[in-house]
């Protein structure tokens, strides 16, 4: 019982404790910044991000349809839309299997073609997220001091394990295994090859990972018009990137704070007032998440009521109605 209070209730209260410090930090400034708010900036901004899910569910289906599982993209989007609602509550991303289970009730997808999905959308996010940061770094050599260079290790060695995974990936197939939970191993590595076995498959999903996280991008950019703040567009790219290999790591539900703190510290390094910048990076992240839950909730309601009462239990972290659930789903 304690182990399940720790693991939701103390990453909830380091995402609180990391966004009050940050708040904190700027709260006067924060309160003057407020009322130069352009509202028009703020609806482009829900906008794009509205447009960028609907695109995200466009790259999904594409995936679900390469291992046999055909759907459209408002299926695809809701999908996504209910395991990254259940993320933003959730601690370690177990949002992310909720998906596994609409995918076995609705369309009686096998557990392990859902997981490679997941696998194949989050390699996607990561690797093009690390390409684009390394992208932006030869545009900011003059605004970030040398003693930050680290950006360029951390997207350097993100983007050297993707190599290394490519290459274990493409020797895999050479590997015959008797062992259950290998053979299992092997099996989904052998579906992440379908998925991008061909020069328009990889190039498919590479170039709309390109547009989706550009326009995760330029979400935050209207952001920081809304407050009349101009900062250089790659270095809300670099500041994006950062935010979003931090929150990759699940140390808090959703990456609040640890997000929010990520694109904090870029955006001062490039020159941007801490007030500014927390201001920037707080809105930004709540457009994001304040989207994220209203399509979660539609959601709920497009696929039924089962799809409630699996929330309803996963949000009360219930492991044995959840055991129930993956044998009656």
């Amino acid at each position: 019982m304690w182990k399940k209070i720790a693991a939701i209730i103390l990453p909830t209260i380091i995402a609180a404790a990391l966004i009050c410090f940050i708040l904190y930090r700027v709260w006067d400034d924060l309160i003057l910044s407020l009322q130069y708010i352009v509202p028009t900036w703020l609806l482009l901004a829900i906008a794009v991000c509205l447009i960028a899910w609907l695109i995200r569910g466009t790259r999904y289906k594409f995936i679900l349809k390469r291992l046999d599982t055909n759907v459209n993209v408002p299926f695809s989007t809701a999908c996504i839309y209910i395991s990254q609602t259940a993320n933003i509550i959730l601690p370690a991303r177990l949002g992310d299997f909720v998906r596994m289970f609409i995918l076995k009730h609705e369309k009686k997808t096998p557990y392990t073609n859902s997981f490679t999905s997941l696998i194949a959308e989050r390699v996607y996010d990561i690797l093009i997220i690390a390409l684009l940061g390394l992208i932006s770094l030869p545009f900011l050599i003059s605004i970030i001091p040398a003693e930050y260079k680290w950006f360029n290790w951390l997207i350097i060695g993100v983007l050297i394990a993707g190599v290394i995974g490519i290459i274990v990936l493409v020797l895999a197939r050479f590997l015959h295994a008797e062992n259950k939970i290998i053979k299992k191993i092997l099996e989904i590595f052998a579906q992440f090859r379908t998925v991008s076995s061909s020069v328009v498959s990889l190039g498919y999903l590479s170039g709309i990972s390109v547009v989706i996280w550009i326009m995760d991008v330029i979400v935050c950019w209207l952001v920081s018009m809304m407050f009349n703040v101009e900062i250089p567009f790659m270095l809300i790219l670099l500041a994006i990137v950062i935010g979003n290999l931090v929150k990759a790591v699940p140390i808090t539900p959703g990456g609040i704070g640890t997000y929010e703190l990520a694109l904090v510290v870029v955006f001062q390094i490039g020159g941007v007032t801490a007030a500014s910048a927390t201001l920037i990076a707080v809105i930004d992240h709540l457009i994001k998440n304040g989207v994220t839950l209203i399509g979660g909730i539609i959601s709920m309601y497009y696929f039924g009521g089962w799809s409630v009462e699996l929330m309803k239990k996963l949000f009360k972290a219930d492991k044995k109605s959840l055991k129930e659930d993956n044998g009656n789903i």
